[in-house]
């Protein structure tokens, strides 16, 4: 199945089935892996409004879900991925603990590259180019007393029937799924990155988040803000509420 068909028929959302995450072996520290790994694919981007926060929406996983996020603890996920630079800074707050930071939580964040694919999958009719064997782009850290992880990345390319976005996973610090989520990014900045360098053969992104699938009902809670230039880099910076 081609993966703009994939993303058309919602796949997972459209079946109303779950998603689940692999289960890997146990780990120590801020490997934890998980203990709850069910996660629902039947997302919306309207979110659920209590106190002074909103919960972030809730997104498909899919298509290519990290297999073994425990084993790829790292602060750079860069790998030997070219690109602009991207300075990823997540804050997990709790909405049941009146949107106060979450220390201590889990979060594991996956995208694609300037060519719009991802490692860990290929070959098929999905993704042509194999990278099953390499697993740049991807990365779990722990969140510090401020509920803040830090990444460095590349800026995401795209590919066909998606917006760009970066996929993030947040579980609690014993390992239990508390949420699936999608980031979204800014239009005029996806412009100006897309137009140069490593992005720019592969040209401008054929879906916008109006027209996007996951994010086309708003993107209220996901929509990150960003500082930065093309020379300096950017840095995205993007708060994410789960019910703690």
């Amino acid at each position: 199945m081609e993966r703009k068909e994939f993303l058309r028929r919602g796949f997972l959302s459209a079946l109303g089935t779950s998603f689940i995450l692999p289960i890997v072996g146990a780990c120590s520290g801020d490997t934890v892996n998980p203990v709850s790994t069910t996660e629902t694919t039947t997302g919306t981007t309207t979110g659920t409004t209590t106190g002074s926060c909103t919960t972030t929406a809730t997104e498909t996983a899919g298509p290519f879900p990290t297999k073994t996020p425990s084993s790829l603890v790292m602060t750079d996920i860069t790998s030997d991925r070219s690109g602009t630079k991207l300075t990823v800074k997540i804050t997990i707050q709790n909405k049941n603990n009146s949107c106060a930071a979450l220390a201590n939580a889990i979060v594991d964040i996956w995208h694609c590259d300037a060519a719009g694919n991802y490692s860990e999958y290929g070959g098929t009719g999905m993704q042509s180019t194999n990278y099953t064997s390499v697993h740049f782009l991807r990365g779990r850290q722990t969140t510090d007393a401020n509920g803040l992880v830090t990444f460095t990345s590349i800026y995401p390319g795209w590919y066909s029937g998606r917006a760009p976005h970066i996929h993030a996973h947040i579980y609690s610090s014993s390992g239990t799924s508390l949420l699936v989520t999608q980031i979204a990014f800014d239009q005029t900045i996806n412009n100006t990155v897309y137009a140069q360098g490593v992005y720019k053969s592969h040209g401008l992104q054929d879906t916008t988040n109006a027209n996007d699938n996951v994010f086309s009902d708003g993107v209220g809670t996901e929509l990150a803000s960003f500082t930065g230039s093309i020379t300096d880099g950017y840095v995205l910076t993007h708060t994410i509420v789960v019910n703690g």
